[in-house]
């Protein structure tokens, strides 16, 4: 053990001559642990809300989604995409048509996002799952079926299994308007509501609205095989490269972060916004570690003086109070992060701290996900925290020997 270092630890462990000097360690030690528990806590809460929103995104996202870089529409019948079905990565592929309509059910009129989707659309996601009315069925084999989100539903007053048909309009894509008679430019295509789906996300229960490839094709006038995208279903995390390599640049390969791009980096934003606003109130509360260290330096003027007499350099002076508020910062850390790992495992484990009444919510306690990357994180805030704090009262005890 070095010397400098052996010092350091007998500083630190043994009694000093003012008491008040043990009780502002102490009181540093205590402020870095806290605040080094309510880091890890707030980012494992961050975390546990994001994979929340990606468990629901994932039961109606693909894994893989791809779309035309130029224009909106594209014909998937080739052999450029023939090569994508028959990957042994891609184990469903999935053709999908997504245009803006107007949906009618009896005096109420609403725009929707219309989306047609094939007979693979239910091994593609997890759509069974997240049906809070009627089933999933799009083409019973006489009539057009839809099926509604939750939101979009309440608002036409409208669920499974009504009776009367529901009424989709579409702008025509070719023509112009008639004003005179304006019914005229619009395409017309009639379902009946089979079933409603909530994924807890307005993106879709407020404005989506499934129906057959079939008849998203005919009311929007688009040929037997052109989509807007093709979605799949894949095996592993190297699909995204090999359809990419396939495809080449004229087309958008997406992953379900990317499909969902805006709101995970709001997510990381947030989480970063936050580390860093946690990290500052850390260096604030290092500066009981700063006034620790200056006093213990007046408190061992003398054994410094002997020290210098032994031959000790001032370099390894500094190094003394330098380690001394290190090992004062590490074990606040120490400390903080066993602490922080408790609270994380315990609201995991037991959902003590409820969000609002427990009731009205997607989850009834805060969703908490520790990642062991966050905790090296945060270490190494703390250990570079320590050491912005110790350097200043380190470098001075030996400029007033000087002095």
């Amino acid at each position: 053990m070095q010397p400098s270092l052996f010092i350091a630890r007998r500083y630190l462990v043994s009694k000093k001559s003012h008491n008040a000097i043990n009780i502002i360690s102490g009181v540093s030690a205590a402020a870095v642990a806290v605040v080094t528990a309510a880091m890890l806590c707030v980012m494992s809460v961050l975390n546990g809300f994001e994979d929340l929103i990606e468990g629901m995104f994932s039961r109606f996202d693909a894994d893989i989604r791809i779309e035309t870089v130029e224009g909106k529409s594209f014909d998937c019948a080739n052999e450029v995409f023939d090569k994508v079905r028959n990957l042994k990565c891609v184990e469903v592929f999935c053709q999908t048509l997504e245009e803006t309509a107007l949906a009618e059910y009896e005096d109420k009129q609403i725009p929707v996002m219309l989306k047609g989707v094939d007979e693979h659309f239910e091994e593609l996601t997890e759509i069974d799952s997240i049906i809070v009315d009627g089933s999933f069925d799009v083409y019973d084999g006489a009539f057009d079926r839809a099926v509604l989100g939750l939101g979009l539903a309440n608002q036409l007053g409208a669920g499974a299994h009504f009776v009367r048909p529901l009424h989709v309009y579409a702008p025509k894509r070719e023509g112009r308007v008639n004003m005179l008679n304006p019914e005229k430019s619009f395409e017309r295509g009639t379902c009946f509501m089979s079933g409603v789906f909530a994924v807890n996300q307005s993106k879709y229960d407020d404005q989506m609205m499934l129906v057959s490839l079939d008849m998203a094709r005919k009311l929007f006038h688009y040929g037997e095989t052109e989509v807007t995208a093709v979605e799949c279903k894949v095996t592993n995390n190297g699909a995204k490269e090999q359809i990419k390599s396939i495809l080449g640049d004229g087309y958008k390969v997406m992953d379900r972060y990317e499909q969902q791009e805006d709101f995970f980096r709001i997510v990381r934003i947030e989480k970063l916004l936050t580390t860093l606003l946690l990290a500052f109130i850390l260096l604030i509360a290092s500066f009981n570690l700063l006034g620790s260290l200056t006093m213990l330096i007046i408190d061992k003027k003398a054994n410094m003086q002997t020290l210098r007499h032994l031959g000790a350099s001032d370099k390894m002076i500094r190094r003394i109070f330098m380690y001394e508020g290190w090992m004062i910062s590490l074990s606040g850390a120490v400390a903080g992060i066993v602490l922080g790992i408790a609270v994380c495992w315990s609201q995991e484990r037991f959902g003590w701290l409820k969000m609002g009444n427990g009731v009205d919510y997607i989850v009834s306690s805060y969703p908490v996900s520790l990642q062991w990357g966050d905790v090296l994180v945060v270490m190494a805030i703390v250990v570079l925290t320590g050491l912005i704090a110790s350097a200043i009262p380190s470098y001075k005890s030996t400029k007033e020997q000087e002095g």
